[in-house]
């Protein structure tokens, strides 16, 4: 049995509540209705009405050992991220009428991991990311003579200057750059941001060569192209028939791309070819965040960063971007006892002389 009715109906109003009440987006909704999948699965689609405490230890020793599409056993992030959404669905699903006297709400606890795993789940490893000369070493590798060409390099730069996702790149708009003030808006009513978000992203101050190249791509598609503020600021490729009636890529259209694949395809075939090791787009949000750390920038500063990214809260970004090296952990810890022109020191200093003359 590949699916049960009753189940069926019962998702189907999950998500609808959890899209039109909940407000979560359809990736999120996605994410929960493939877990509830999985539980289905291991369950033999038994009805949700017959769940127990032996449904969900089984289904959270049975994950433990599940293998990813790549061979490799889920991560203890993911698995803990299944269980909660099935946790979730199950006690939304024991308040409704019909069910409040079936589902034992006690016995959905015992999806819960034990606090060590929980806190494995919940740390963060460290990233590996690019430096901004690996990016430089990049773009200067890449060929720009034809307009396709051109495009995937101006990505690249467009990504490390504002480090936008990689969603919300497909989906720019002309409109949506402002030359004078050199920022990018992002609007979620037209742009793929997460939670429908309103970004407002200056580009960030990584090189003037690196800069110029955003700025001849923008001036090429205005003055050669002739695209409009409607126009998508990176456009997809078009395919024509060669002499062998094979395809092959004709230019640019003036349509968006369907999602962000080909983008990370432009990733990895350009660091690729200039001999380093694919670093996926998201990759260089920690790449700007880090640099601007160790170009030792104040609070103020990395505020203004933590904005550019999205984030309502600075502790966002360095929780989820900056995480020191283990390398760059031991370097700090060795010098902090060399830096006599440490700021914090200088001040302390100018403490104790004030006390003392009291």
């Amino acid at each position: 049995m590949k699916y049960n009715p009753k189940n069926e109906r019962i998702k189907r109003e999950y998500c609808e509540f959890k899209k039109e009440a909940d407000c979560k987006d359809d990736k999120t909704i996605e994410a929960m209705r493939s877990a509830i999948v999985r539980f289905e699965q291991f369950t033999g689609f038994k009805d949700f009405a017959t769940f127990n405490r032996n449904q969900a230890t089984g289904f959270k020793n049975h994950i433990a050992i599940t293998k990813s599409k790549k061979g490799d056993v889920l991560s203890i992030a993911t698995q803990l991220t299944v269980l909660n959404n099935v946790q979730i669905f199950l006690r939304w699903l024991a308040a409704q009428k019909g069910f409040k006297s079936k589902i034992p709400k006690d016995d959905i606890a015992f999806f819960n991991l034990t606090d060590k795993q929980q806190r494995a789940a919940k740390s963060s490893k460290s990233m590996d990311f690019p430096t901004i000369e690996q990016i430089r070493h990049v773009l200067s590798n890449m060929p720009h003579e034809t307009e396709v060409e051109k495009r995937d390099r101006a990505i690249i730069a467009f990504t490390i200057l504002t480090a936008a996702r990689v969603s919300a790149i497909a989906t720019f708009k002309m409109k949506h750059f402002d030359p004078s003030r050199q920022l990018i808006i992002q609007d979620p009513r037209e742009v793929d941001t997460k939670f429908s978000k309103l970004i407002e992203t200056f580009l960030v101050n990584v090189g003037d060569d690196i800069l110029q190249i955003f700025r001849e791509w923008v001036e090429y598609l205005r003055n050669e192209k002739l695209f409009g503020a409607n126009d998508p600021l990176f456009p997809k490729s078009f395919n024509v028939h060669d002499e062998n009636a094979c395809f092959v890529v004709g230019g640019l259209s003036r349509q968006h791309w369907a999602n962000s694949a080909p983008i990370r395809e432009i990733f990895k075939k350009a660091f690729q070819n200039a001999g380093l090791k694919y670093y996926n787009p998201h990759s260089f949000r920690h790449t700007l965040v880090h640099d601007a750390m160790q170009k030792g920038a104040n609070v103020e500063e990395l505020k203004a960063l933590s904005q550019n990214l999205g984030h309502e809260h600075l502790l966002t970004t360095l929780t989820s971007y900056g995480n020191i090296t283990p390398h760059r952990q031991s370097e700090l810890i060795k010098g902090m006892g060399r830096r006599k022109d440490d700021g914090l020191l200088l001040q302390i200093s100018h403490l104790i002389s004030s006390y003392n003359r009291i």
